[in-house]
């Protein structure tokens, strides 16, 4: 297990350092930040000039990057553009909101979706079996940053009883992490139905069933835990996903998590924040998929054994 855990840090060393290359080139193409700084208005060359020399910018991009990989490794980020204020200071503002946000979602979604999916497997082909499905496929036709002006205009505007925005409070949670629930549940509800409607097939469940034992410990005890690992591998990717789809869900709510760090750092052209928001979140979606790696062994010990 050690020697798989090490193998699983080192790639997830190549991943981030990839990440923050790409991000960090791309990011340079959008424009210079040194006109950004200056707000327009009569600017000679000479103030770009002496804006991007304070800035560290005239150095080539090579060097660039050597000094911010020097910077994570003794957790030292850069600073902001704008402010001037330490990077990981921001990021420490701003991370707490995303991953509570992200995993409220995750844990609504799991709630939800798998006595949903059991109940539709057991259920196959019949009324409960269809009404399931159905619901399953609008949720998944529903584009976030639509579902999320919808349950403003529905809760905000008509009725009233939810903040549109912000983080004022535990009511303040509902919408956005509503938003994102819905439709990791629709996909999730498919997917264990699936993988259970295998796992109810198979031999071992119709010996348990024959034993006598009760529909419940047979469903729970035995067919869901081998018809987890489907569920628990995708919600690892989910991880990925809603950090990329929380970018837009925490602008309509005006959500101070990461991903508002992130699109005002692209607004304003600021390297430092980006870069290191970026790197944050790549280190914490390769942790998650690391989790979801070592979960198998504990959930199916035929994978530990191997």
């Amino acid at each position: 297990m050690a020697g798989f855990i090490t193998k699983r840090l080192l790639q997830a060393l190549f991943v981030i350092l990839a990440v923050t290359l790409i991000v960090s080139f791309a990011i340079r193409l959008s424009g210079d930040p040194a006109i950004m700084l200056m707000g327009g208005g009569n600017v000679t060359e000479q103030d770009l000039q002496n804006i991007r020399q304070a800035l560290g910018l005239e150095r080539p991009f090579h060097v660039q990057y050597l000094s911010f990989l020097q910077g994570i490794f003794v957790g030292d980020l850069g600073r902001s553009f704008i402010g001037n204020t330490p990077v990981s200071a921001l990021i420490g503002q701003a991370l707490p909101a995303t991953l509570l946000l992200a995993f409220t979602s995750l844990l609504i979604s799991i709630v939800l979706s798998v006595p949903l999916g059991i109940h539709a497997a057991v259920h196959r082909g019949r009324w409960p079996d269809q009404l399931i499905r159905i619901l399953s496929l609008v949720g998944l036709s529903f584009p976030n940053f639509w579902l999320a002006i919808m349950l403003v205009l529905l809760f905000s505007i008509f009725l009233g009883i939810l903040p549109p925005s912000g983080m004022e409070g535990p009511e303040s949670f509902v919408m956005p992490a509503l938003t994102m629930a819905i439709i990791l549940t629709a996909t999730n509800v498919r997917l264990v139905r699936t993988s259970m409607l295998e796992t109810l097939s198979q031999q071992y469940i119709m010996v348990a069933r024959s034993k006598g034992l009760r529909d419940r410990i047979v469903l729970y005890k035995h067919a869901l835990r081998n018809s987890a690992i489907p569920l628990v591998t995708y919600i690892g990717v989910q991880f990925g996903n809603l950090i990329g789809s929380i970018v837009i869900v925490e602008r309509v709510f005006n959500w101070p998590g990461m991903g508002t760090l992130a699109f005002d750092a692209v607004s304003n052209r600021d390297y430092p924040v980006l870069q290191g928001t970026i790197a944050v979140l790549a280190l914490f979606i390769v942790l998650i998929n690391l989790a979801v790696d070592i979960a198998y062994g504990l959930i199916d010990p035929r994978i530990r054994t191997e």
